[in-house]
């Protein structure tokens, strides 16, 4: 790997001795765009190469993310291994300049130029591995840090877990499937990096192998990519194939979908355009970047204008089935589990969304484990107990401190 460096950034070299003195931050990275285009067909392959042997030593790693470039690096190449970030010291270091060149050769032009103009451009990245002989995929993000760039990938996994390792109840699994409820919102929600992307992977996944149905995706960037079997299965990247999350969602309804999976609910819009799929009869699946069941419905509220947000209450009452909210939480043995909050929308619940007392879901929801219903901290109790968490995890990633104190210490 060291040869390797060594030769991109003679490459590299050629164009940064061009740049002015007196550019800098956009100005500068302009000209660095400009100026591959001097470079030749195998100097390009060459820098690819080269990007995806780190991709490779990612791999190997059992990283899930990976940091190139930008002012926070440091020079470095830093790795997520199983929840922890790490400098790669094995890795070469690269300059500012050198980490720019780099990320903006894997680019393409159309996303350089989205980067230069919003500062930030998602994106979705392949390549063969030769070692696992067969194509590996990445979700990826670029962007602005002091006036030069950086560059975040996530590893998606070539495999999907069946819905059967997730350990949810009988019961939530019945209201997930399209076979038994047509229509309704369910949410899986979560911060970044929780597993979300997974879930609703395996979830689609579940329903291509059972149930003869028409799914659409809509996502930023697309990740897994679904082969259909029993399902069609549709996939829309926004900015490439659709140009929002709003206007995929809303030209769904003229697609006959019986199934819509809205990568993420992330503005006004998109909330309105998603109950009104629903609304029409199908079964939505999307998700927010929140920590509770009930956090998210209130956030759902939230978002929109304050005179709008009694009839979206009433709505949401309405249409929403489910929410899993979920946590990866580091275990004994140095890896990650899944953690998870169950609300499955039943004619209590529904009233306490309608009549704005969401504080008594949290109560519902403790009191219904019966029913397939569990709290975060409650399934971060049974994660403790079978000794595959310390106590001190558990209470760092509980939602409600008090109550898993409580339940720790069975005061």
């Amino acid at each position: 790997m060291i040869e390797r460096f060594n030769q991109i950034k003679k490459i590299f070299a050629r164009i940064i001795e061009l740049i002015p003195s007196y550019y800098f931050a956009s100005d500068r990275l302009t000209f660095m765009c400009e100026k591959l285009e001097v470079l030749s067909s195998d100097e390009k392959v060459q820098i690819r190469d080269t990007f995806n042997s780190v991709l490779d030593v990612m791999l190997e790693s059992q990283a899930s993310d990976i940091e190139i470039g930008g002012f926070g690096n440091q020079g470095f190449v830093w790795m997520r291994i199983h929840g922890n970030k790490e400098r790669q010291k094995a890795i070469p270091e690269l300059t500012i300049d050198e980490s720019a060149l780099f990320i903006l050769t894997v680019l393409n032009e159309k996303q350089r130029e989205t980067l230069l103009h919003n500062k930030s451009v998602d994106l979705s990245y392949t390549y063969f591995n030769t070692k696992f002989a067969k194509n590996v995929r990445f979700r990826g993000t670029s962007y602005f840090d002091i006036d030069t760039i950086a560059l975040n990938m996530r590893s998606i996994s070539a495999n999907v877990r069946p819905i059967e390792s997730l350990e949810f109840h009988p019961n939530l699994i019945k209201v997930l499937s399209h076979r038994y409820i047509k229509f309704g919102l369910s949410l899986i929600t979560g911060i970044t990096g929780s597993g979300k992307s997974s879930t609703l992977d395996s979830i689609i996944d579940y329903h291509n192998k059972v149930d003869p149905i028409h799914i659409i995706i809509i996502s930023s960037p697309l990740e897994y990519v679904h082969s259909s079997n029993k399902a069609i299965i549709r996939h829309r990247e926004v900015g490439r194939d659709v140009d929002s999350f709003k206007a995929g969602t809303i030209q769904a309804l003229r697609q006959d979908p019986d199934m819509v999976v809205i990568g993420e609910m992330r503005d006004p819009d998109t909330i309105m355009a998603a109950l009104e799929i629903t609304d029409t009869g199908h079964k939505v699946f999307s998700t927010l970047h929140t920590s509770s069941a009930v956090e998210s419905i209130d956030r759902i509220i939230a978002e929109v204008e304050p005179s709008e947000q009694e009839r979206v209450r009433n709505r949401l009452a309405d249409v929403l089935i489910s929410v899993v909210s979920q946590k990866l939480v580091p275990t004994l043995d140095k890896k990650r589990v899944l953690a998870k909050e169950v609300l499955i929308v039943n004619p209590s619940v529904k009233a306490a969304i309608k009549n704005n007392n969401t504080s008594e879901i949290y109560m519902m929801i403790n009191q219904a484990g019966a029913h397939g219903m569990i709290t975060m901290e409650q399934d971060l109790h049974r994660l403790y107990l079978k000794k595959i968490i310390s106590a001190e995890n558990a209470m760092a990633y509980s939602n409600n401190k008090n109550r898993m104190h409580q339940l720790i210490t069975g005061a």
